[in-house]
Protein backbone atom coordinates (compact mmCIF):
# COMPACT_ATOMS: atom_id res chain seq x y z
CA UNK A 1 0.00 0.00 0.00
CA UNK A 2 1.92 3.32 -1.18
CA UNK A 3 2.30 5.68 1.88
CA UNK A 4 1.06 9.11 1.27
CA UNK A 5 3.52 12.03 1.49
CA UNK A 6 3.66 14.45 3.88
CA UNK A 7 1.76 17.93 2.85
CA UNK A 8 5.47 19.92 2.38
CA UNK A 9 6.02 17.52 0.05
CA UNK A 10 2.92 17.12 -2.12
CA UNK A 11 3.31 20.89 -2.15
CA UNK A 12 7.13 20.68 -3.23
CA UNK A 13 5.95 18.16 -5.78
CA UNK A 14 2.97 20.66 -7.33
CA UNK A 15 5.52 23.26 -7.46
CA UNK A 16 8.21 21.30 -9.48
CA UNK A 17 5.70 19.94 -11.85
CA UNK A 18 4.04 23.40 -12.37
CA UNK A 19 7.90 25.52 -12.77
CA UNK A 20 9.73 23.04 -13.54
CA UNK A 21 10.72 22.25 -17.13
CA UNK A 22 10.61 25.91 -18.66
CA UNK A 23 13.56 27.38 -20.25
CA UNK A 24 16.26 30.19 -17.83
CA UNK A 25 15.29 33.11 -20.69
CA UNK A 26 11.72 31.97 -19.55
CA UNK A 27 12.50 32.56 -15.60
CA UNK A 28 14.60 35.95 -16.52
CA UNK A 29 10.96 37.45 -18.56
CA UNK A 30 9.32 36.28 -15.21
CA UNK A 31 11.47 38.26 -13.24
CA UNK A 32 11.57 41.38 -15.05
CA UNK A 33 7.64 41.19 -15.30
CA UNK A 34 7.93 40.61 -11.54
CA UNK A 35 9.62 43.76 -11.21
CA UNK A 36 8.03 46.35 -13.44
CA UNK A 37 4.61 45.47 -11.73
CA UNK A 38 6.22 45.95 -8.15
CA UNK A 39 6.53 49.36 -9.05
CA UNK A 40 3.46 50.03 -11.03
CA UNK A 41 2.29 52.61 -9.19
CA UNK A 42 0.90 55.40 -11.37
CA UNK A 43 -1.68 53.62 -13.36
CA UNK A 44 -3.50 52.44 -10.04
CA UNK A 45 -3.42 55.98 -8.48
CA UNK A 46 -3.06 58.47 -11.45
CA UNK A 47 -7.55 59.70 -11.26
CA UNK A 48 -7.07 60.10 -7.76
CA UNK A 49 -3.80 61.96 -8.07
CA UNK A 50 -5.30 64.31 -10.74
CA UNK A 51 -8.49 65.07 -8.60
CA UNK A 52 -7.43 64.70 -5.10
CA UNK A 53 -3.82 66.33 -5.41
CA UNK A 54 -4.12 68.38 -8.18
CA UNK A 55 -7.98 69.58 -7.74
CA UNK A 56 -8.55 68.67 -11.52
CA UNK A 57 -12.70 67.49 -11.78
CA UNK A 58 -13.57 63.80 -12.34
CA UNK A 59 -14.60 64.42 -15.97
CA UNK A 60 -11.20 65.70 -16.66
CA UNK A 61 -9.20 62.28 -14.71
CA UNK A 62 -11.80 60.38 -17.08
CA UNK A 63 -10.39 61.92 -20.18
CA UNK A 64 -6.77 61.34 -19.39
CA UNK A 65 -7.76 58.23 -18.41
CA UNK A 66 -8.80 57.44 -21.81
CA UNK A 67 -6.35 58.99 -23.51
CA UNK A 68 -4.22 56.38 -21.70
CA UNK A 69 -6.36 53.78 -23.47
CA UNK A 70 -6.09 55.53 -26.94
CA UNK A 71 -2.39 55.01 -26.41
CA UNK A 72 -2.20 51.79 -25.67
CA UNK A 73 -5.00 50.87 -28.71
CA UNK A 74 -2.56 52.50 -30.90
CA UNK A 75 0.66 50.93 -29.74
CA UNK A 76 -1.25 47.12 -29.57
CA UNK A 77 -0.81 47.06 -33.65
CA UNK A 78 2.47 49.23 -33.99
CA UNK A 79 4.04 47.16 -31.63
CA UNK A 80 3.04 44.12 -32.94
CA UNK A 81 4.34 44.86 -36.60
CA UNK A 82 7.50 46.15 -34.80
CA UNK A 83 8.01 43.06 -32.96
CA UNK A 84 8.34 41.24 -36.00
CA UNK A 85 10.37 43.30 -38.41
CA UNK A 86 12.90 44.54 -35.86
CA UNK A 87 12.42 41.85 -33.19
CA UNK A 88 11.30 41.23 -29.62
CA UNK A 89 14.03 42.28 -27.45
CA UNK A 90 14.55 45.67 -29.10
CA UNK A 91 10.95 46.39 -29.07
CA UNK A 92 10.77 45.45 -25.27
CA UNK A 93 13.37 47.22 -24.03
CA UNK A 94 12.52 50.39 -25.76
CA UNK A 95 9.22 50.09 -24.92
CA UNK A 96 10.13 49.72 -20.94
CA UNK A 97 12.59 52.91 -21.52
CA UNK A 98 10.25 54.90 -23.42
CA UNK A 99 7.94 54.17 -20.36
CA UNK A 100 10.00 54.83 -17.74
CA UNK A 101 11.24 58.28 -19.26
CA UNK A 102 7.34 59.36 -19.81
CA UNK A 103 6.33 58.38 -16.13
CA UNK A 104 8.87 60.47 -14.65
CA UNK A 105 7.97 63.48 -16.88
CA UNK A 106 4.28 63.01 -15.86
CA UNK A 107 5.04 63.53 -12.34
CA UNK A 108 6.56 66.60 -12.92
CA UNK A 109 4.34 67.59 -15.87
CA UNK A 110 1.31 71.00 -15.30
CA UNK A 111 -1.57 71.86 -16.88
CA UNK A 112 -3.63 69.82 -18.67
CA UNK A 113 -3.08 69.81 -21.98
CA UNK A 114 0.61 68.64 -21.25
CA UNK A 115 -0.33 66.30 -18.77
CA UNK A 116 -3.02 64.62 -21.21
CA UNK A 117 -0.34 64.50 -23.62
CA UNK A 118 2.21 62.71 -21.41
CA UNK A 119 -0.71 60.20 -20.09
CA UNK A 120 -1.20 59.00 -23.87
CA UNK A 121 2.54 58.92 -24.29
CA UNK A 122 3.05 56.55 -20.88
CA UNK A 123 -0.17 54.30 -22.72
CA UNK A 124 1.85 54.44 -25.82
CA UNK A 125 4.79 53.22 -24.45
CA UNK A 126 3.92 51.02 -21.87
CA UNK A 127 0.85 48.53 -23.76
CA UNK A 128 3.94 48.23 -26.54
CA UNK A 129 5.50 45.43 -24.56
CA UNK A 130 2.83 43.02 -24.53
CA UNK A 131 3.00 41.93 -27.98
CA UNK A 132 6.72 41.45 -27.36
CA UNK A 133 6.54 39.19 -23.87
CA UNK A 134 3.55 37.18 -25.38
CA UNK A 135 5.69 36.92 -28.36
CA UNK A 136 8.98 35.96 -26.48
CA UNK A 137 7.55 33.45 -24.44
CA UNK A 138 5.68 31.47 -27.37
CA UNK A 139 9.08 31.43 -29.11
CA UNK A 140 10.78 30.27 -26.22
CA UNK A 141 8.44 27.97 -24.26
CA UNK A 142 6.83 24.17 -26.11
CA UNK A 143 3.35 24.26 -27.26
CA UNK A 144 2.64 21.61 -24.60
CA UNK A 145 4.23 24.41 -21.42
CA UNK A 146 2.20 27.39 -23.15
CA UNK A 147 -0.61 27.24 -20.76
CA UNK A 148 1.60 26.94 -17.96
CA UNK A 149 4.22 29.95 -19.15
CA UNK A 150 1.39 31.95 -20.14
CA UNK A 151 -0.15 31.12 -16.45
CA UNK A 152 3.16 31.65 -14.31
CA UNK A 153 3.74 34.49 -16.26
CA UNK A 154 0.05 36.10 -15.12
CA UNK A 155 0.84 35.31 -11.56
CA UNK A 156 3.69 37.33 -11.48
CA UNK A 157 1.54 40.50 -12.74
CA UNK A 158 -0.99 40.29 -10.18
CA UNK A 159 1.64 39.49 -7.27
CA UNK A 160 3.55 42.32 -7.89
CA UNK A 161 0.17 44.35 -8.91
CA UNK A 162 -1.01 43.28 -5.48
CA UNK A 163 2.01 44.30 -3.83
CA UNK A 164 2.06 47.78 -5.52
CA UNK A 165 -1.23 48.69 -4.69
CA UNK A 166 -0.71 48.00 -1.21
CA UNK A 167 2.34 49.65 -0.65
CA UNK A 168 1.47 52.73 -2.97
CA UNK A 169 -1.07 54.07 -0.64
CA UNK A 170 1.74 54.37 1.82
CA UNK A 171 4.10 55.74 -0.22
CA UNK A 172 1.74 58.39 -1.71
CA UNK A 173 1.90 59.93 2.17
CA UNK A 174 5.34 61.24 0.94
CA UNK A 175 4.26 62.92 -2.03
CA UNK A 176 2.73 61.69 -5.55
CA UNK A 177 6.53 62.53 -7.53
CA UNK A 178 8.03 59.59 -5.12
CA UNK A 179 5.10 57.35 -6.91
CA UNK A 180 6.32 58.49 -10.38
CA UNK A 181 10.17 58.23 -10.00
CA UNK A 182 9.58 54.77 -8.33
CA UNK A 183 7.23 53.88 -10.86
CA UNK A 184 10.18 55.07 -13.73
CA UNK A 185 13.21 53.28 -11.88
CA UNK A 186 11.34 49.94 -11.65
CA UNK A 187 10.59 50.19 -15.15
CA UNK A 188 14.24 51.00 -15.98
CA UNK A 189 15.56 47.96 -14.14
CA UNK A 190 13.31 45.68 -16.15
CA UNK A 191 14.78 46.84 -19.16
CA UNK A 192 17.99 46.27 -18.30
CA UNK A 193 17.07 42.93 -17.07
CA UNK A 194 15.66 42.40 -20.07
CA UNK A 195 18.58 43.91 -22.30
CA UNK A 196 21.19 41.82 -20.09
CA UNK A 197 19.43 38.65 -19.65
CA UNK A 198 16.77 37.98 -22.75
CA UNK A 199 18.31 37.06 -26.46
CA UNK A 200 16.58 37.83 -29.43
CA UNK A 201 14.38 34.97 -29.92
CA UNK A 202 12.78 36.41 -33.29
CA UNK A 203 12.67 33.20 -35.18
CA UNK A 204 14.92 32.81 -37.97
CA UNK A 205 13.50 32.92 -41.54
CA UNK A 206 11.36 30.34 -43.00
CA UNK A 207 13.45 27.91 -44.87
CA UNK A 208 13.36 26.59 -48.28
CA UNK A 209 10.61 24.25 -48.01
CA UNK A 210 8.19 27.36 -46.33
CA UNK A 211 9.75 29.82 -48.99
CA UNK A 212 5.90 30.09 -50.70
CA UNK A 213 4.18 30.77 -47.79
CA UNK A 214 2.53 34.82 -47.94
CA UNK A 215 4.35 37.30 -46.07
CA UNK A 216 1.44 38.67 -43.16
CA UNK A 217 0.81 42.33 -43.08
CA UNK A 218 -1.51 43.60 -40.47
CA UNK A 219 -4.30 43.49 -43.41
CA UNK A 220 -3.47 39.16 -43.79
CA UNK A 221 -4.44 39.13 -40.21
CA UNK A 222 -7.78 41.28 -40.06
CA UNK A 223 -8.64 39.16 -42.92
CA UNK A 224 -8.35 35.78 -40.67
CA UNK A 225 -11.95 35.29 -39.67
CA UNK A 226 -11.23 32.65 -36.98
CA UNK A 227 -8.81 34.79 -35.11
CA UNK A 228 -10.49 37.89 -35.53
CA UNK A 229 -13.76 35.73 -34.05
CA UNK A 230 -11.40 35.29 -31.04
CA UNK A 231 -10.31 38.43 -30.93
CA UNK A 232 -14.56 39.65 -31.12
CA UNK A 233 -15.22 37.07 -28.32
CA UNK A 234 -12.54 38.08 -25.79
CA UNK A 235 -13.49 42.13 -26.68
CA UNK A 236 -16.99 41.53 -25.54
CA UNK A 237 -15.73 40.11 -22.21
CA UNK A 238 -12.91 42.40 -21.75
CA UNK A 239 -15.58 45.07 -21.92
CA UNK A 240 -16.96 42.81 -18.85
CA UNK A 241 -14.02 42.96 -16.86
CA UNK A 242 -13.24 46.40 -17.14
CA UNK A 243 -16.07 47.05 -14.96
CA UNK A 244 -14.02 45.44 -12.02
CA UNK A 245 -11.73 48.68 -11.90
CA UNK A 246 -14.09 51.39 -12.59
CA UNK A 247 -17.86 51.24 -12.47
CA UNK A 248 -17.67 48.58 -9.66
CA UNK A 249 -16.41 51.29 -6.93
CA UNK A 250 -18.94 53.64 -8.38
CA UNK A 251 -22.02 51.13 -8.22
CA UNK A 252 -20.58 49.66 -3.93
CA UNK A 253 -20.56 53.46 -3.17
CA UNK A 254 -24.16 54.07 -4.64
CA UNK A 255 -24.83 50.92 -2.37
CA UNK A 256 -23.50 52.27 0.89
CA UNK A 257 -20.50 50.42 1.04
CA UNK A 258 -17.35 52.17 2.81
CA UNK A 259 -13.69 52.45 0.77
CA UNK A 260 -12.69 50.40 3.32
CA UNK A 261 -14.92 48.20 2.91
CA UNK A 262 -14.10 48.37 -1.20
CA UNK A 263 -10.52 48.22 -0.78
CA UNK A 264 -10.92 44.67 1.16
CA UNK A 265 -13.53 43.28 -1.58
CA UNK A 266 -11.57 44.35 -4.61
CA UNK A 267 -8.15 43.38 -3.02
CA UNK A 268 -9.89 39.65 -2.99
CA UNK A 269 -9.16 39.96 -7.15
CA UNK A 270 -5.71 40.06 -6.39
CA UNK A 271 -5.64 37.48 -3.26
CA UNK A 272 -7.62 34.30 -5.27
CA UNK A 273 -5.36 34.74 -8.11
CA UNK A 274 -2.05 34.86 -6.35
CA UNK A 275 -3.33 31.69 -4.41
CA UNK A 276 -5.49 29.66 -6.81
CA UNK A 277 -3.79 30.47 -10.16
CA UNK A 278 -0.90 27.56 -9.44
CA UNK A 279 -3.58 25.11 -8.61
CA UNK A 280 -6.34 25.69 -10.92
CA UNK A 281 -3.26 25.72 -13.74
CA UNK A 282 -2.72 22.11 -12.83
CA UNK A 283 -6.62 21.50 -12.92
CA UNK A 284 -6.42 22.68 -16.49
CA UNK A 285 -4.14 20.35 -17.76
CA UNK A 286 -5.69 18.09 -19.90
CA UNK A 287 -8.83 19.81 -20.27
CA UNK A 288 -10.92 20.94 -23.14
CA UNK A 289 -9.53 24.55 -24.42
CA UNK A 290 -13.12 25.39 -25.52
CA UNK A 291 -15.00 24.25 -22.53
CA UNK A 292 -12.14 26.16 -20.13
CA UNK A 293 -13.24 28.98 -22.24
CA UNK A 294 -17.00 28.62 -21.68
CA UNK A 295 -16.40 28.43 -18.66
CA UNK A 296 -14.03 31.26 -18.01
CA UNK A 297 -17.21 33.59 -20.09
CA UNK A 298 -20.11 32.41 -17.82
CA UNK A 299 -18.15 32.37 -14.70
CA UNK A 300 -17.00 36.08 -15.80
CA UNK A 301 -20.49 37.45 -16.88
CA UNK A 302 -22.42 35.98 -14.22
CA UNK A 303 -19.73 37.00 -11.15
CA UNK A 304 -19.96 40.57 -12.27
CA UNK A 305 -24.36 39.71 -12.60
CA UNK A 306 -24.20 38.62 -9.25
CA UNK A 307 -23.54 42.23 -7.77
CA UNK A 308 -27.41 43.03 -8.93
CA UNK A 309 -28.47 41.12 -6.02
CA UNK A 310 -26.09 42.65 -3.69
CA UNK A 311 -28.02 45.70 -2.20
CA UNK A 312 -25.99 47.08 0.45
CA UNK A 313 -23.94 43.68 1.57
CA UNK A 314 -20.70 43.99 0.92
CA UNK A 315 -20.52 40.48 1.22
CA UNK A 316 -22.40 39.50 -1.96
CA UNK A 317 -19.72 41.81 -3.39
CA UNK A 318 -17.72 39.77 -2.06
CA UNK A 319 -18.68 36.46 -3.55
CA UNK A 320 -19.02 38.77 -6.85
CA UNK A 321 -15.53 39.16 -7.19
CA UNK A 322 -14.64 35.67 -5.88
CA UNK A 323 -16.54 34.42 -8.94
CA UNK A 324 -15.47 36.38 -12.13
CA UNK A 325 -11.91 36.49 -10.49
CA UNK A 326 -11.79 32.29 -11.17
CA UNK A 327 -13.58 33.50 -15.10
CA UNK A 328 -10.04 35.79 -15.30
CA UNK A 329 -7.73 32.79 -13.97
CA UNK A 330 -9.61 30.56 -16.45
CA UNK A 331 -9.68 32.64 -19.26
CA UNK A 332 -6.29 34.47 -19.51
CA UNK A 333 -3.70 32.03 -19.94
CA UNK A 334 -6.01 29.75 -22.07
CA UNK A 335 -6.56 32.21 -24.41
CA UNK A 336 -3.11 33.66 -24.57
CA UNK A 337 -2.10 29.90 -25.77
CA UNK A 338 -4.95 29.70 -27.98
CA UNK A 339 -3.18 33.09 -29.84
CA UNK A 340 -0.08 31.79 -29.76
CA UNK A 341 -1.14 28.68 -31.64
CA UNK A 342 -3.43 30.80 -34.12
CA UNK A 343 -0.30 32.75 -35.19
CA UNK A 344 2.21 32.07 -37.73
CA UNK A 345 5.69 31.74 -36.41
CA UNK A 346 6.88 34.65 -38.40
CA UNK A 347 3.75 36.65 -37.66
CA UNK A 348 3.54 36.35 -33.48
CA UNK A 349 4.06 39.96 -33.24
CA UNK A 350 0.97 40.94 -35.47
CA UNK A 351 -1.35 38.80 -33.94
CA UNK A 352 -0.40 39.01 -30.18
CA UNK A 353 -0.72 42.96 -31.14
CA UNK A 354 -3.95 42.91 -32.46
CA UNK A 355 -5.16 40.17 -29.53
CA UNK A 356 -4.00 43.25 -27.10
CA UNK A 357 -6.06 46.03 -29.18
CA UNK A 358 -9.24 44.08 -28.06
CA UNK A 359 -8.02 44.74 -24.05
CA UNK A 360 -6.93 48.11 -25.26
CA UNK A 361 -10.31 49.03 -26.90
CA UNK A 362 -12.07 47.63 -23.74
CA UNK A 363 -10.24 49.83 -21.65
CA UNK A 364 -11.08 52.88 -23.65
CA UNK A 365 -14.64 52.25 -24.29
CA UNK A 366 -15.67 49.87 -21.17
CA UNK A 367 -15.47 52.41 -18.27
CA UNK A 368 -17.61 55.36 -20.10
CA UNK A 369 -19.86 52.68 -21.58
CA UNK A 370 -20.09 51.20 -18.02
CA UNK A 371 -20.94 54.45 -15.99
CA UNK A 372 -23.27 55.73 -18.64
CA UNK A 373 -25.47 52.79 -18.19
CA UNK A 374 -24.94 52.97 -14.46
CA UNK A 375 -26.16 56.48 -14.65
CA UNK A 376 -29.55 56.13 -17.21
CA UNK A 377 -30.49 52.30 -16.12
CA UNK A 378 -28.78 51.62 -12.83
CA UNK A 379 -26.88 48.92 -11.31
CA UNK A 380 -29.61 46.23 -11.83
CA UNK A 381 -29.50 46.72 -15.36
CA UNK A 382 -25.43 47.32 -15.78
CA UNK A 383 -24.40 43.80 -13.63
CA UNK A 384 -27.28 42.36 -15.87
CA UNK A 385 -25.82 43.46 -18.94
CA UNK A 386 -22.40 41.94 -17.78
CA UNK A 387 -24.00 38.85 -17.47
CA UNK A 388 -25.72 38.45 -20.96
CA UNK A 389 -22.36 39.49 -22.77
CA UNK A 390 -20.50 36.68 -21.01
CA UNK A 391 -23.19 34.20 -21.72
CA UNK A 392 -23.39 34.96 -25.86
CA UNK A 393 -19.37 34.67 -25.26
CA UNK A 394 -19.72 31.53 -23.89
CA UNK A 395 -21.99 30.79 -26.79
CA UNK A 396 -19.89 32.40 -29.31
CA UNK A 397 -16.82 29.99 -28.08
CA UNK A 398 -19.30 26.56 -28.43
CA UNK A 399 -20.29 27.83 -32.11
CA UNK A 400 -16.61 28.51 -32.50
CA UNK A 401 -15.39 25.00 -31.08
CA UNK A 402 -18.38 23.10 -32.82
CA UNK A 403 -17.12 24.71 -36.29
CA UNK A 404 -13.12 24.29 -36.24
CA UNK A 405 -13.27 20.76 -35.15
CA UNK A 406 -10.23 19.33 -32.69
CA UNK A 407 -7.09 19.12 -34.28
CA UNK A 408 -4.14 20.48 -33.19
CA UNK A 409 -1.40 22.64 -35.59
CA UNK A 410 -0.97 25.95 -37.50
CA UNK A 411 -2.46 23.87 -40.96
CA UNK A 412 -5.17 22.48 -38.62
CA UNK A 413 -8.23 24.02 -36.28
CA UNK A 414 -6.50 24.57 -32.78
CA UNK A 415 -9.17 26.23 -31.30
CA UNK A 416 -11.20 23.18 -29.29
CA UNK A 417 -7.65 21.47 -28.62
CA UNK A 418 -7.14 20.15 -25.11
CA UNK A 419 -4.43 21.89 -22.79
CA UNK A 420 -1.76 19.77 -22.53
CA UNK A 421 -0.50 17.11 -19.98
CA UNK A 422 2.48 18.27 -18.15
CA UNK A 423 5.17 16.76 -19.55
CA UNK A 424 5.92 13.80 -17.12
CA UNK A 425 2.19 12.13 -17.86
CA UNK A 426 3.20 12.07 -21.93
CA UNK A 427 6.66 10.15 -21.56
CA UNK A 428 7.11 7.37 -24.05
CA UNK A 429 7.57 4.29 -22.58
CA UNK A 430 11.49 3.08 -21.95
CA UNK A 431 12.83 1.19 -25.22
CA UNK A 432 10.31 3.34 -27.56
Amino acid sequence: MPVARPAPGRIRGLLHETMGGLPRQFWWLWTSTLINRLGAFVVTFLSLYLTHDRGYSDSYAGLVASLFGLGSAVSALGAGVLTDRIGRRPTLVASQLGTALFTAVLGFADGRTAIAVVAFLVGLCSNASRPAVSAIIADLVPAEDRVRAYALNYWAINIGFGLSAAAAGLIATHGYLTLFLLDALSTLVCAVVIFIRIPETKPAAPPAAQAKEPAVGLGTVFRDGRFMTVVALNLLLALVFQQGSTTLAVGMGHAGITSTEYGLVIGLNGVLIVVLQIPLTRWMEGRSRTGLLIASCLFAGWGFGLAALAGSSAWIFAGSVAVWTIGEILNAPTMMSLVAELAPTHARGRYQGVYSLSWSLASFVGPAAGGVLLEQAGPVMLWGVCAVCGTVAAIGHVLLGRRTGGTAGRDHDVTDVRTPAPAEAVKAPAGS
